[in-house]
């Protein structure tokens, strides 16, 4: 268990649990991390950025229509703003923050680097369900078989939570221990996009194969239980954890997070990028 008897959920001063939680089951939710503040400055900044972004005050490389559903509807609306750190100081320090990386080599070992030069950068997602919004969800998926041919993991995905989330705005869907599976590379994307040739032929923290396969869409998993997190909290997942996100059943609701991944291994050159961008809109 976690603070206040929450699975999985615990406070950042108790980086044993936390560190036990994500090596046992390949995630964790850290509470505390940031001040109430911190997280007013994240939100004012990132909501500024989102605004220059859709009055096309801001070059191209901060928005993307890469991952969205309907990518018609990126004209009125921008549900990314992609190296959002190169426009908010306050996600610059949140996401270099000292007991955070702390916890990042707690899990992933010394040798780190921040993914927020490469491909697109820490993001800030505004994933609203509403109609103006390009963005549904997203199906099951390892973070892992984005960039299968890269030698860039293990690694890990951290999430900090704007708005609380719930059934009524969408919430992480995951697998627990799902990361010490060898998960097959996928023979397809769901988006159609073409896995390469190069790609290793599974991922994970052992040579374990799944106890099944991996759904292409958002079919229930056995297993699988909802991780929900409080406005501020930061959710850390492994890179070889299957998770999906759930839709929101309430129109009317906002759901932003910033989100973003330490790795480890080498550090890709600029003209591979393109293959951890195209797969990771799985």
């Amino acid at each position: 268990m976690g603070v206040l008897d929450e699975p999985g959920v615990f406070d950042v001063t108790d980086p044993v649990g936390i560190c036990w939680h994500y090596q046992m089951y390949g995630y964790a939710v850290v509470r505390g991390l940031l001040t109430e503040a911190e997280v007013d400055t994240v939100e004012a900044e990132c909501v500024d950025a989102q605004r220059r972004v859709m009055a096309g005050e801001l070059p191209k490389r901060y928005g993307s229509t890469m991952f969205l559903d309907d990518a018609t509807k990126a004209e009125a609306f921008a549900n990314y703003v992609e190296h959002i750190t190169e426009l908010s100081p306050a996600v610059r320090r949140a996401v270099t923050e000292t007991r955070l990386v702390a916890l990042i080599r707690q899990v992933l070992g010394e040798n780190l680097w921040l993914g927020a030069d490469r491909s697109a950068g820490i993001v800030y997602q505004d994933a609203r369900p509403g109609r103006e919004s390009g963005y549904t969800r997203i199906g099951w998926h390892s973070d892992w078989q984005s960039a299968p041919s890269l030698d860039i993991w293990p690694a890990t995905a951290f999430t900090i939570h704007i708005d609380a989330t719930s059934p009524q705005n969408g919430f992480l869907r995951v697998v627990p221990g799902s990361h010490l599976w060898a998960t097959p590379a996928p023979y397809r994307n769901i988006n159609n996009v073409e896995v390469p040739a190069t790609a290793r032929p599974a991922g994970g923290r052992t040579a374990t194969p799944p106890p099944f396969p991996m759904p292409l869409g958002f079919e229930k998993i056995r297993g699988e239980v909802p991780v929900y997190a409080e406005r501020g909290d930061v959710l850390l997942h492994d890179a070889y954890l299957w998770h999906s996100a759930a839709r929101a059943t309430d129109d009317d609701t906002t759901r932003r997070h910033v989100r973003g991944g330490w790795f480890t291994g080498t550090e890709p050159a600029p003209e591979l990028a393109d293959e951890f961008i195209k797969n990771a809109a799985r």
